[in-house]
C-alpha cells in the first residue's frame, strides 16, 4: 500500500473509525444465483506428464523419454472421455477418475502462460511476444494467477473478477475473496478487494473476545479499541485492529450456523477444502453470490527428488481431498455451481534428469463440478502435445509449448462465473487474441 494511500485511509477512519466495521459486520440477505471458483495451486512447478499419461500407441515415447520415472502401463487408471481416447490418470487418483468418467470433471491438456497464440517456430524465432521470466517459479506462480504473463504480478484475474462481481459496500463484501494457504495474488483486487485469510483449521486469534463482555480481557480490548489517538499511524493501526477482529466476529458467527456432514481428511488440503466447504455452506449468513477461494499444497519441484513415491504422496492427497470436497458440493445441492481447478507454477521436461525432471512450461491440469460438468464434464479440454522429443511441441527435451493458453480455461470460467465482455477484457486483457478452449461446449 502506498504511504498516501495509507494516510488517506487513516484520516477516513478517523473521522468515523467504526463505520466501515459496522457495514462488513451487518446482516446480508441470502445469496442467490450462487457461483464460486476454488484454487488448488501445487506449488513447484507439477509434472503433469504424469498426471495425464496416453496409453495408447504414444506410451512408448513417453516410456522411452524416462526410463526410471514411466508409470507402468497396468498402474494407470483408464479414461473414458467424451472426445478423446487412449489417456489415463496416474494410479492415486482413483477419486478423480470417478469424478471424470461420471461427467463430473473434465482434464485440461498441456496448459499454460502464453501472451498470444505460439508457434514453435515462432518460439525458435523469438518473433512474437513471450511470457516474461519462463522457467523461474515466482515468476511463473505471479502469471498462473495474475493473467499478465508479461510483468511482475500485483494482482490476480480472481480478485479483478470479484471487483467487477461484488459491487463496493455490499454487506460483507470483504469475504468475497477467502485464502485458506496464506498470502496469493489470485485473489488480490485491482482496486480494493484484499483476500482475507482464514486458518483452516476454524480458529480464530480473538475468538476469546466480546465487544459487550464484562470479562477483564474483553472490557481491555474494547477499551483500547475505542482509544482515539492524535497520530495517524497509531489511528489507522487501531482501527485496522477494530475491522479485523470485528470481521472474524462475523465470519465466526456464520461459521457456527453452517454445517458440513462430509468428511473430509485430515491432511493439509483436505483441511483447506473442508473449510472452504464449511464457509461455503455460510453462504447464506454473508449474502454474497460470489466468492472464490485460493487453497494450496507444496513440495512439486522434484528436481532430485524420489519423484515417482513424492508425486504419490501429494496425488493421494489431492484427490482424496477434493473428492471429498465434490462430495460436499453434491450434498449441498451446489454441484453446478462451484468449480475447483488446479493449477501449478508450470509444468516439468518430459526427460529424465536421472533422478527427477527439471523445469517446463505447458502441463495436465484438472477443473471438478460447476463449469466441468455437464456439457463440459468427462472431456478433454485443450490438445495434447505431440510426445516426440523435438517435434512440433518440444521447445527443447520435452519442454512442452502450451498448446492452451492460461487465458482460454480463465476466460472460460470467467463466463461461467457471469462475467460479461467489458469485464473479461479488464480480468483478461490477452483473452480475446486465442480462440474459445478446444472441447469447451
Amino acid at each position: 500500500m502506498k504511504r498516501r494511500h495509507l494516510l488517506q485511509l487513516g484520516a477516513a477512519a478517523a473521522l468515523n473509525p467504526w463505520a466501515q466495521m459496522r457495514a462488513l459486520a451487518q446482516t446480508a440477505p441470502a445469496a442467490s444465483d450462487y457461483r464460486a471458483l476454488v484454487c488448488v495451486f501445487m506449488f513447484g512447478g507439477n509434472d503433469g506428464n504424469n498426471l495425464l499419461v496416453p496409453t495408447d500407441a504414444r506410451y512408448a515415447a513417453y516410456q522411452r523419454a524416462r526410463p526410471n520415472l514411466a508409470l507402468a502401463s497396468n498402474t494407470l487408471l483408464p479414461l473414458t472421455l467424451a472426445n478423446a481416447t487412449g489417456l489415463a490418470l496416474h494410479p492415486a487418483f482413483t477419486g478423480l477418475q470417478g469424478l471424470v468418467n461420471g461427467g463430473q470433471a473434465s482434464v485440461i491438456a498441456n496448459i499454460g502462460p502464453l501472451l498470444q497464440p505460439t508457434t514453435k517456430a515462432q518460439y525458435d524465432a523469438r518473433s512474437v511476444p513471450l511470457p516474461a521470466n519462463l522457467f523461474s517459479h515466482s515468476d511463473q506462480q505471479g502469471a498462473w494467477q495474475s493473467g499478465v504473463a508479461e510483468a511482475p504480478a500485483r494482482h490476480g484475474w480472481g480478485g479483478r473478477l470479484l471487483e467487477r462481481a461484488v459491487a463496493e459496500g455490499q454487506a460483507n463484501r470483504g469475504y468475497a475473496a477467502i485464502s485458506l494457504s496464506g498470502g496469493n495474488i489470485w485473489e488480490a483486487g485491482d482496486k480494493s478487494l484484499t483476500p482475507y485469510r482464514v486458518s483452516a483449521s476454524g480458529r480464530f486469534g480473538f475468538d476469546f473476545y466480546n465487544p459487550n463482555g464484562a470479562d477483564p480481557l474483553s472490557a481491555a480490548v474494547a477499551a483500547t479499541l475505542a482509544e482515539t489517538r492524535s497520530h495517524p499511524f497509531e489511528q489507522t493501526w487501531l482501527n485496522m485492529m477494530g475491522r479485523s477482529i470485528e470481521v472474524q466476529r462475523v465470519l465466526a458467527g456464520a461459521l457456527a450456523s453452517s454445517s458440513v456432514s462430509t468428511v473430509f481428511p485430515d491432511t493439509g488440503l483436505g483441511r483447506q477444502l473442508g473449510m472452504a466447504a464449511k464457509l461455503i455452506a455460510a453462504r447464506g449468513a454473508l449474502g454474497l453470490s460470489r466468492q472464490c477461494f485460493f487453497t494450496s499444497l507444496g513440495g512439486f519441484d522434484t528436481h532430485g527428488d524420489d519423484q515417482l513415491q513424492r508425486q504419490a504422496e501429494l496425488f493421494a492427497e489431492i484427490d482424496g481431498a477434493v473428492t471429498a470436497f465434490n462430495t460436499a458440493m453434491a450434498a449441498m445441492g451446489l454441484a453446478d455451481s462451484v468449480t475447483l481447478f488446479s493449477a501449478s507454477d508450470f509444468g516439468r521436461n518430459l526427460t529424465s534428469n536421472g533422478a527427477g525432471t527439471d523445469h517446463g512450461w505447458g502441463s495436465h491440469h484438472f477443473a471438478v463440478g460447476g463449469a466441468a460438468r455437464g456439457t463440459n464434464g468427462g472431456k478433454l479440454l485443450g490438445r495434447m502435445p505431440d510426445l516426440t522429443l523435438n517435434g512440433a511441441d518440444d521447445i527443447g527435451q520435452g519442454v512442452w509449448l502450451p498448446t492452451t493458453a492460461t487465458d482460454q480455461l480463465g476466460t472460460e470460467l470467467a463466463r461461467w462465473f457471469g462475467a460479461d465482455a467489458t469485464t473479461l477484457a479488464a480480468v483478461w486483457p490477452h483473452g480475446g487474441g486465442f480462440n474459445r478452449i478446444a472441447g469447451w461446449a
